[in-house]
C-alpha cells in the first residue's frame, strides 16, 4: 500500500516521504480500515509518540496521521461491534502507525459508525477538532447555558468548532485571533471578536471559561479574565498562570465513541459545520503539509476518491 512515513525528527514535515509499505494485519480487537479520508495535526512531528513506542524504543519509519474515515475491510480475533463493509470514523492510537496510508489497523473501540449521508472528508475533519473542543468545553470546562466563554484562535480549526458547540449549548461566545480572522470567527458562532494585535484582551471583562489554544503571553493574561469559580482550559501544556479563584486544566484529547456520535448528530442536524481548508490526495500530501503560504482551515487528505 501507499503510505506517508517520517524518519527524521529534525526535518519535521519536510522529512515526510511517500513510500510503499505492507498492508497492516488486524490484531486481537482490531479492525483494518480502508482509509478514504485522513487528517493530520500540524505539530505531530514534535510528539514523542511519533518517534518512539510506549517504552521509548525507536519505531521509525512511522506513519503519521491519527484522524480517519473509511470502510472496515478485516476484523481481528475477538473484535465485536463492527462489521466488514461498515463505514467508520475515529481517532487512532498515538503510538501506532497512523492514517496517512491506504489502510490502517485500529482498535475497534476507537471507531464510530459513519452515517451514509455524511462524506468521508467531513468525518475525518470532525475527529480531532470535534473531540478536542467537546472535551475542553464540557468535560474539563463544565460549560452550560448562560455562561460566557473566551475562545482563543476562534477562526482556527479547533476554535471554530469550540465556538459552534459553545453557542449551541447556550453560552455567550467571545472569539479572539488576528484581524483577518474576524469574519470567519463570527461566521462560526462567536458573538464578539477581539483582535489580539489591536484590541485589549482586558476589555473583555470576566468570563466563566477560557479555552486556550495559543499559550504564551495570551495564556498568562487569560488567567486574569476568569471570574470566581471559573476555569482556564489549555491544550498547549500546563497554564503558566492560574486564575486567582478558579481552576486551570490542561489535557490531551482522547478517543470517545459516544462524544463522536453526539458531534456527528449535530452535523447531520446542520447545527455544526467543519472548517475544511484544502483537500489533497495522498500523492500530493507531502506538498500539502509544506505549503508555500499559510492555509486556513483543516487540511484533509482524500486517500480514495
Amino acid at each position: 500500500m501507499k503510505a506517508i512515513v517520517v524518519t527524521d525528527q529534525a526535518a519535521g514535515t519536510a522529512g515526510m516521504t511517500l513510500v510503499e509499505r505492507p498492508e497492516p494485519q488486524a490484531a486481537i480487537n482490531d479492525v483494518v480500515v480502508q482509509v478514504h479520508a485522513s487528517g493530520f495535526t500540524g505539530d505531530e512531528t514534535t510528539w514523542p509518540s511519533t518517534w518512539t513506542d510506549r517504552v521509548g524504543r525507536d519505531r521509525t519509519p512511522s506513519i503519521p496521521g491519527h484522524e480517519l474515515a473509511g470502510v472496515v475491510t478485516a476484523l481481528g480475533y475477538g473484535t465485536t461491534g463492527l462489521s466488514i463493509g461498515q463505514r467508520v470514523f475515529g481517532l487512532t492510537d498515538w503510538y501506532r502507525d497512523g492514517t496517512l496510508a491506504e489502510y490502517v489497523a485500529v482498535e475497534a473501540r476507537n471507531l464510530t459508525p459513519l452515517p451514509g449521508d455524511v462524506e468521508f472528508r467531513v468525518g475525518a475533519a470532525l475527529v480531532m477538532p470535534g473531540l478536542t473542543a467537546w472535551q475542553a468545553l464540557f468535560e474539563h470546562g463544565r460549560l452550560h447555558a448562560g455562561q460566557s466563554v473566551l475562545v482563543h484562535g476562534a477562526a482556527g480549526v479547533v476554535g471554530s468548532m469550540a465556538s459552534q458547540l459553545a453557542r449551541e449549548a447556550g453560552a455567550y461566545v467571545i472569539g479572539t485571533g488576528r484581524a483577518g480572522g474576524r469574519q470567519t470567527a463570527l461566521n462560526f458562532g462567536a458573538q464578539e471578536f477581539v483582535d489580539l494585535d489591536n484590541d485589549s484582551l482586558e476589555d473583555v471583562g470576566e468570563v466563566d471559561l477560557v479555552f486556550d489554544v495559543l499559550g504564551g503571553d495570551i495564556g498568562k493574561r487569560s488567567a486574569g479574565r476568569i471570574r470566581a469559580g471559573g476555569t482556564l482550559v489549555s491544550i498547549v501544556g500546563p497554564p503558566e498562570a492560574r486564575p486567582a479563584d478558579g481552576l486551570a486544566v490542561d489535557f490531551v484529547v482522547e478517543s470517545d465513541r459516544a462524544q463522536l456520535s453526539e458531534i456527528m448528530q449535530r452535523v447531520r442536524d446542520r447545527r455544526l459545520r467543519t472548517n475544511i481548508g484544502s483537500v489533497s490526495t495522498l500523492d500530493d500530501a507531502v506538498a500539502a503539509f509544506n505549503p508555500t503560504e499559510r492555509r486556513k482551515g483543516k487540511t484533509i487528505i482524500c486517500v480514495r476518491s
